[in-house]
């Protein structure tokens, strides 16, 4: 399929894991179309593995962030606008975490300190990152930010449990952001995508049973990919989607219309 122009765009991607994430999938398909790329990671477990990938699309700059940290993400964003020049195009967020054991079980025994920890991680790390790079945003000709909900943010689904919680949160956060940016021209938005066999799916229990029931009472019949959701970040980050913001694009085969 054509690949959507991003040639002279200059990127930030948070969020990719290893070379199953969304995250990376979105980031191959932004290079591919010309864009110019810096990573984030979190921990050092993972730090070889995200340098190498960025490597093989050319990027120069790969850091740490903690974006439980103010201080952390604005020196982040500090060192972004320094390579790129005082200018940022687009943002990929796909950052979320909860407890393990918080992905099992009841929702209602979720513990305080966990429950503010998922929202933190989730969806305040949005906010975080729209704040501290809007001065960079602005300076772009249509600037874009994607960032990766589920459907758990909108209905019960057992064992998503605080990250349903922490999604919905980030679905409002979207909206509100959208709101206030938009006068400058900044687009938010959100791709709500289907079960993506990637390594953090692997923690929710009954993931496999998810995928199953989408893939069965889907319209579409078919499960997801994560080349799918950069198809549809690529359409969202692109000029082609000028007056979309605000919005969620559903990518889960239909799935999220079916009442049953």
């Amino acid at each position: 399929m054509p690949v959507a122009d991003f040639s002279g765009k200059r990127g930030l991607v948070l969020g990719v894991a290893n070379k199953r994430s969304i995250a990376w999938a979105i980031a191959r398909r932004l290079a591919e179309g010309g864009a110019e790329l810096a990573f984030t990671y979190q921990g050092e477990r993972i730090e070889s593995g995200v340098r190498d990938l960025a490597d093989t699309v050319g990027s120069k700059l790969v850091t740490e962030c903690d974006v439980r940290s103010d201080e952390d993400v604005e020196r982040v964003v500090r060192e972004v606008g320094e390579a790129f020049d005082g200018r940022l195009d687009l943002v990929v967020h796909s950052v979320a975490y909860a407890a393990a054991e918080d992905l099992e079980g009841r929702f209602t025994d979720t513990p305080r300190e966990r429950f503010w920890l998922a929202i933190d991680v989730s969806a305040y790390s949005l906010v975080a990152v729209a704040r501290a790079a809007e001065p960079l945003l602005e300076q772009s000709d249509g600037a874009s930010i994607v960032t990766m909900t589920y459907l758990g943010g909108e209905r019960a689904v057992p064992h998503y449990n605080v990250m349903g919680v922490a999604k919905a949160t980030l679905d409002a956060s979207v909206r509100y952001l959208a709101w206030d940016l938009g006068q400058k021209g900044i687009r938010v938005n959100a791709i709500s995508a289907g079960p993506v066999r990637t390594l953090a799916a692997r923690s929710i229990a009954g993931f496999p049973t998810m995928e199953a029931i989408v893939e069965e009472r889907s319209p579409l019949r078919r499960h997801i990919t994560a080349d799918d959701v950069a198809g549809a970040a690529a359409y969202l980050l692109s000029d082609d989607a000028r007056n979309v913001t605000a919005s969620t694009l559903y990518v889960d085969s239909g799935y999220h219309a079916m009442g049953m």
